[in-house]
């Protein structure tokens, strides 16, 4: 299952960035938990090794070609989690997987709860 599964997720993961524009991580790292039996910090590292080349490319294209993207903005976000992420990656080594995990579920929560409460 690891090199074709992955295959296949990536493609499923990749279909739905793209037409819902949600980081990867959201579908990755429960995939990875769940099918790949990885503990928190093993899924949260393999999913930030799936950023490293642009894979966003081709889906950003499509948005930038139909005027939906802000180029500036983006690059400018990208730098601050350029430097979010190398912080973030190395506070992540000092906790737990199981606060790891807890975190990661609260994120997940607050982001549902508030996209079902807003207009």
């Amino acid at each position: 299952m690891a090199m074709a599964g992955g295959l296949l997720i990536g493609i499923f993961v990749g279909i739905v960035s793209g037409v819902v524009g949600i980081g990867g991580g959201v579908l990755i790292i429960p995939i990875l938990l769940w099918a790949y039996g990885m503990t928190q910090s093993e899924a949260q590292g393999t999913s930030l090794a799936i950023l490293l080349p642009p894979t966003g490319l081709l889906a950003f294209l499509q948005y930038y070609k139909a005027g939906h993207a802000d180029l500036k903005l983006g690059l400018i976000i990208a730098v601050g989690v350029f430097l979010g992420g190398w912080l973030g990656g190395d506070w992540a080594q000092h906790l737990s997987n199981v606060a790891l995990r807890r975190i990661f579920a609260a994120f997940l929560i607050v982001i549902a709860v508030h996209l079902l409460t807003t207009k």
